[in-house]
């Protein structure tokens, strides 16, 4: 149930900051608006909060494994979005970086 509580809550932050800084390039980059940069702040705001409810204790270790989870969330935004379609080389990073956020997450440590 742990794990599954830490996933979803990746999964949340990377919707937040991955959101919000969608927004913002929206609203500068692409002259939607203060609106949308606004909007996209307070997304990034709360992407903060959210990943200070990961179960783990160790900010260092849940910031790198939420490294992963951005490569892998903004190749995933991107195709949704965007219409960018990942190549094999893309798709094969993400994995490996999936595969990195389980190690440092999830691999069984002595207390």
């Amino acid at each position: 149930m742990l794990i599954a509580r830490s996933v979803a809550l990746f999964v949340l932050a990377a919707l937040l900051e991955i959101g919000g800084a969608w927004l913002v390039w929206q609203g500068a980059r692409e002259h939607r608006g203060w609106a949308w940069i606004g909007a996209g702040v307070l997304a990034l705001g709360a992407y903060g909060f959210v990943a200070t409810l990961q179960p783990d204790a160790d900010v260092g270790r849940i910031l790198a494994a939420y490294g992963g989870v951005f490569v892998a969330g903004s190749l995933a935004w991107g195709m949704v979005a965007d219409g960018y379609r990942p190549d094999r080389f893309d798709v094969t990073g993400a994995l490996i970086c999936l595969a990195g956020v389980a190690v440092i997450m999830y691999a069984p440590r002595g207390s």
